[in-house]
């Protein structure tokens, strides 16, 4: 049926032509259901940082005190971030780079900044994925090789409990794997014995057990069986390691055969790596309890808060940026899985159910972990303090000492290590996938290339990645660690929500989300969202960046803190992401069409995908000549309305009511 508004030829698009929709999303692709898209946002925000992070700082900000602050930062940053993006991915059916020039083409450069971001992290995370592989196939062995100091690779300094404690009985000290006499341990380190517990210096007498830096079997594997990274520096770096190289292209081959379809092979994967990872928490979990000295380490982690530490600005700023990290806002990730959603779906309660259950297994992780920590500390006779690690220290080094205390060890050390793999493998999967719908939203045409693109971009990212299987490549994974994500993440995040808040405007926002998308939000939830939105989440935002500008400590490895030109180079890296935001406004300036108002106004093309297609359908029918304007409506049994839609929006004395108009593009809230 045809209509006439004006003097412009509107159509009137019933359901039986939206129905088109399914082939349309068939071309971009779709999440095969609703569990794959729930799955997946869950695999990406449940990460390294919920088992290796999270446990460390809840015992190091006063136990179940810093659930307060971190629960607090979840309501006021975490959880109106990620449903922000999820809602604004989800309308649009774009990814972060296509997406934002349309909303508002001075802000374009937004979206490749994410991209970006998500390309440099992508890089060095899949070198962790590389590790847990090399520990992995180093399990199977009746032996594990860091539980002893008898390898080739040991240093001089390699010692175990077992042996120190033997030693020490016999008034001896442990060097090179073997007791040695006060004299050799002196001479060892250019000291002279004075009596059985001093050495003499060329200044001073100290004690001998500190003359010797001693270097735990577990760590000892780890820097110098894997890494190789003792005795290299920034200007020699050493030589390639050939497993590494090896773990980290498996780790990529598994990537890109998960991909290769993209989330229409993903998606199925998911509810493997997903849903393994709480398996073998379980597992853990049931069998640490059962350990000698457990009640100790939960005891030390959660049962003794601290309240007093609420009062440390340091606290609060460690709960905000493990909520904000955790989730993974700001990174496109989220506004890449949303954009394969069914344009209704409520991705309100999706949101909200992954945010906190997110929470729940960062609390759940560190019950696990500390229960075998405290049986790690019973076993060697230490406080449980003592074994305490965060990061890379606490995956590599002390659970691989626990295990190796542990009946039939290897069993526990794959089964933790697989554990790791599935969590590395769906944050990967989403940042990759966020590299690739860049791609194919960007040109088109690549989309019936999709296994040789995918193909392509994880053997781009694996060259890239060579530097840090180089015996010294730990340092260039620390600085990758260091200043890809970090600050520039913040200022991302600011960005985008005053873009989508104040420049687009909440009301439109909101418009798209409860009048277009139909999700039901009752109105406790809606003063919540303008109030998390508008005010709080933009300045505990700022705030936490003030924090992270002002505590800021360079880059090291160890007691090796990078020279000043290394952290120049990091700088670079930070800011290689930011600057596409200042490049995006000057490209669109420079075009020249664009000017004023237009380059804060949405585009007719910020419409959901099915609504875009209709249009293009309708502009090949008319052989090239402007569209105009035309209606849409929903007519079926779940979702139906008074009024059809009108994109792109009309003037407003041509408009439809306002209940039902399309995206309003008012820049006032």
């Amino acid at each position: 049926m045809v209509e006439t508004m004006g003097n412009e030829e509107v159509k009137d698009v019933s359901s039986t032509e939206v129905a088109n929709e399914e082939e349309e999303e068939e071309e971009r692709g779709t999440w095969g259901n609703q569990c794959e898209f729930f799955l997946s946002c869950l695999g990406y925000a449940v990460g390294f940082g919920n088992v290796w992070r999270f446990p460390y700082l809840c015992y190091k900000n006063g136990g179940a005190a810093f659930l307060i602050p971190y629960v607090i930062m979840l309501l006021c940053a975490g959880l109106p971030l990620f449903f922000m993006e999820l809602a604004l991915g989800q309308y649009a059916s774009l990814g972060p780079n296509i997406l934002f020039p349309k909303l508002s083409p001075i802000f374009g450069g937004l979206g490749w900044a994410m991209v970006i971001v998500s390309a440099l992290v992508t890089i060095y995370y899949n070198m962790i994925l590389a590790w847990t592989l090399y520990y992995t196939f180093a399990s199977f062995t009746s032996v594990l090789p860091w539980g002893h100091c008898h390898n080739d690779f040991n240093s001089l300094e390699c010692y175990t409990e077992e042996l120190s404690t033997s030693c020490k009985n016999q008034s001896l000290y442990v060097y090179n794997n073997t007791c040695v006499t006060v004299q050799e341990y002196c001479g060892a380190a250019g000291f002279q014995a004075v009596n059985e517990t001093y050495c003499q210096g060329t200044d001073d007498v100290v004690p001998a057990d500190g003359v010797i830096s001693k270097v735990s079997s577990s760590e000892d594997y780890f820097l110098n069986g894997m890494l190789g990274v003792t005795g290299t520096t920034w200007e020699d770096m050493g030589g390639i390691r050939l497993e590494l190289v090896g773990c980290l292209f498996l780790g990529w081959v598994i990537v890109a055969l998960c991909m290769v379809k993209g989330v229409k092979s993903s998606g199925k994967v998911v509810y493997f790596t997903a849903l393994f990872p709480y398996a073998v928490l379980l597992i853990l979990f049931i069998r640490g309890v059962t350990l000698e000295g457990a009640y100790s380490g939960i005891e030390f982690y959660f049962l003794k808060p601290n309240i007093s530490r609420l009062g440390e600005v340091e606290v609060w700023n460690d709960a905000a940026t493990q909520i904000f990290y955790s989730l993974g806002s700001s990174f496109g990730g989220l506004i890449t899985l949303a954009s394969y959603n069914k344009f209704k779906n409520n991705c309100m309660r999706d949101a909200m159910i992954i945010a906190f259950a997110n929470c729940s297994t960062s609390v759940f992780a560190g019950f696990v972990i500390f229960s075998i920590l405290g049986f790690l500390a019973t076993e060697l006779g230490v406080e449980v303090e003592d074994v305490v690690r965060s990061g890379s220290g606490l995956a590599f080094v002390v659970y691989p000492a626990a295990v190796t205390r542990m009946p039939y060890p290897p069993v526990w050390s794959i089964l933790f290590f697989l554990m790791l793999i599935t969590l590395g493998l769906d944050s990967q999967f989403t940042m990759v996938e966020t590299l690739a719908t860049a791609l194919f939203d960007q040109f088109e045409y690549l989309r019936s290339k999709k296994p040789l693109v995918v193909c392509i971009l994880c053997t781009g990212l694996f060259l890239f990645g060579l530097t840090m299987c180089l015996n010294g490549g730990m340092y260039m994974f620390e600085l990758f660690n260091w200043y890809s994500a970090g600050i520039s993440v913040l200022i991302l995040a600011i960005t985008e929500v005053i873009l989508i808040q104040y420049v687009y405007g909440f009301r439109n926002f909101m418009r798209n989300i409860r009048q277009e998308m139909g999700i039901y939000m009752p109105f406790p939830l809606y003063v919540y969202w303008a109030a998390t939105w508008l005010v709080i989440t933009p300045v505990a935002l700022t705030v936490i960046l003030i924090i992270s500008i002002v505590k800021f400590t360079p880059a090291y490895f160890g007691d090796y803190v990078f020279p000043y030109n290394i952290q120049t180079l990091g700088w670079f890296i930070s800011f290689s992401s930011i600057v596409f935001i200042p490049l995006g406004a000057i490209y669109v300036l420079v075009k020249g069409n664009k000017k004023g108002k237009e380059l804060f106004t949405p585009s007719p093309d910020f419409c959901p995908h099915h609504v875009r297609k209709l249009r293009e359908k309708q502009g090949a029918a008319n052989k090239g000549q402007p569209v105009g304007v035309f209606r849409y409506t929903y007519d079926n049994e779940g979702f139906q309305e008074p009024h059809a839609k009108v994109y792109p929006a009309l003037p407003e004395d041509e408009n439809p009511p306002p209940y039902t108009n399309g995206p309003a593009y008012s820049n006032h809230m």
